[in-house]
């Protein structure tokens, strides 16, 4: 039997897709699930591929079907899945063999497995793409040595997507768990595009009245301009489409219960342990939660009737306003992932992860591509900071000012949104309020607080401290 350039072990949604991925680019993959009859029917339904699938009843068959040094990609839940599929493995594999994760697992995981000595080599892998991209190339993320690296990087480049240039969605981010960090990371702005544009769609239904294939166009034609993106663009394709059981709008039959994963929510409580500001996603981490709500929401209503009514808006002040909250978000999120480089020694490379994210990823857009630019410039510098962005700001923020004030006076929930300016407002006020609160923690606490003037008394005159 001609042996497998590659293994891969879980063949759910995302783990076929990438299967078909790896054999559609020229290389023998050897294949096996925990339930034969799924590896069974994946590799009898693989068409013209089949050729180069190597179906694997046991285990002991597909490391034996691997050529050495064996590589093979774990495509299994995040957590306890992988521990029990890394002892499994542990007994049958060589020292110079090299297994990648390559699911949704939490960076901490990643970091845990690789200081504790597996047998083996080890990679973790984020992949971004949706089964779409997986199966036709995603973008991919790597962590761990360079060398390891290395070894799959002709695979990995092979079936990641392509930017505009040409060039492969696919790096290595850093060392262990930096290429999780980097896809959870990209998964909480993922969460906060989404929800910002969700809260332009309800001030267009419900504060000005139109209709979801009116709602259609205008995303339509957001799309063929700066906000050009894979989200918006399924905003209008989502609007325009019709149930099929009642001819309606689809949107208008989808109960507003958002679902999530938690990757949005590993990213939240990370950024407050790395004390990096993420507002925007934290809010919209904050409305998924709440819309799962929706007993205590119907009781709200009830009591206090419903909020949303009719604004005075303009759906150019609307793309404005999406465009100051995208570069409001995106900026926290590549701020946050530099304070980890930091942190954690990874150093990692902003402008190449902005031009990983350009293609095959949920959130790829084509603004990545003046990010890249901004960040190549200066990577230490606040991407609201770059001249590029900062005059998109000075353009764009009149609008999202005039959105959120008069969305918000009208009853309308725009968390996203508001966050993300009162954030820019705290970024661009060179003295705040905080010299309150350190007076405050010093009257109750005596903790202390610096100077303007420089003298050396670091307490106020009140009773209660030395």
């Amino acid at each position: 039997m001609a042996q497998a350039r590659i293994g891969l072990i879980g063949l759910g949604t995302m783990g076929a897709a990438l299967a078909l991925n790896i054999a559609e680019k020229g290389f023998p993959i050897a294949v096996w699930n925990r339930t034969t009859e799924v590896t069974r029917r994946f590799a009898a339904e693989a068409g013209p591929l089949a050729p180069r699938v190597i179906p694997a009843g046991t285990l002991e068959a597909l490391v034996a079907a691997i050529a050495r040094p064996r590589t093979i990609i774990l495509m299994v839940p995040a957590g306890e899945a992988v521990d029990a599929q890394l002892d499994a493995l542990a007994p049958l594999l060589e020292a110079d063999d090299l297994v990648i994760d390559a699911g949704n697992a939490d960076f901490h995981d990643t970091n845990r497995r690789d200081e504790a000595g597996l047998p083996f080599r080890f990679l973790g892998m984020g992949i971004s793409g949706g089964e779409e991209g997986a199966r036709h190339g995603p973008a991919i993320m790597g962590g761990g040595a360079a060398a390891d690296w290395d070894r799959v990087a002709p695979v990995m480049t092979a079936i990641a997507a392509r930017a505009e240039d040409g060039a492969p969605c696919a790096a290595r981010m850093g060392d262990a768990g930096a290429g999780h960090f980097v896809k959870m990371v990209h998964n909480g702005i993922e969460y906060a595009d989404m929800q910002m544009i969700a809260e332009v769609y309800g001030l267009m239904r419900d504060g000005m009245g139109l209709e979801a294939t009116a709602i259609s166009r205008i995303f339509e034609g957001w799309n063929g301009g700066i906000l050009s993106s894979y989200l918006v663009e399924i905003s209008a394709a989502v609007t325009a489409a019709r149930d099929p059981h009642t001819g309606a709008a689809m949107p208008d039959v989808i109960l507003d219960r958002a679902g999530q994963k938690g990757t949005g929510r590993w990213t939240a409580i990370e950024a407050q342990h790395l004390l990096a500001p993420i507002p925007v996603i934290e809010a919209a981490v904050m409305a998924r939660n709440v819309s799962a709500r929706l007993d205590e929401r119907d009781a709200g209503q009830a009591r206090f009737g419903a909020g949303a009514g009719p604004c005075a808006l303009e759906p150019a002040a609307l793309e404005q306003a999406l465009i100051a909250g995208k570069i409001l978000c995106y900026a926290q999120g590549f701020a946050m992932i530099g304070a980890a480089s930091d942190s954690f020694g990874w150093t990692l490379d902003l402008p190449q992860i902005a031009r990983v994210w350009r293609a095959g990823c949920i959130i790829r857009s084509t603004m990545l591509n003046d990010m890249a630019e901004a960040l190549a410039e200066d990577p230490g510098r606040n991407l609201i900071l770059a001249p590029f962005f900062a005059e998109l700001i000075d353009r764009a923020m009149p609008a999202l000012r005039q959105v959120v004030s008069q969305g918000i006076a009208a009853g309308h929930p725009l968390p996203a949104l508001a966050s993300g300016l009162m954030w820019f407002d705290m970024m661009r006020t060179a003295r705040g309020t905080a010299n309150l609160i350190q007076a405050q923690r010093d009257f109750f606490g005596a903790h202390g607080f610096e100077r303007l003037d420089g003298i050396a008394d670091r307490h106020g005159p009140w009773g209660g401290t030395d």
